[in-house]
């Protein structure tokens, strides 16, 4: 324990702000640069599927939310 330096509460807190700013920046620039490449990455995903599927077989959505994520 001693080896850990004392900090005020005003410290950890304005610590624990700059930590959780820094988290919010990298998960939103993770979630623009995936965005980013939604299409892409929707083909990487269902390419083996698609390889499987009979010739002239498209793939079916049952639920309205889910062709948005890979149209």
């Amino acid at each position: 324990m001693d080896d850990f330096q004392k900090q005020a509460l005003t410290e950890h807190l304005t610590e624990l702000r700059k930590c959780l700013i820094y988290s919010l920046l990298a998960t939103v620039a993770g979630f623009a640069l995936s965005y980013s490449y939604s299409k892409e990455l929707g083909q990487l995903l269902f390419k083996p599927l698609c390889d499987v599927m009979p010739a002239g077989s498209s793939l079916i959505f049952t639920s309205y939310q889910e062709g948005f994520f890979f149209i």
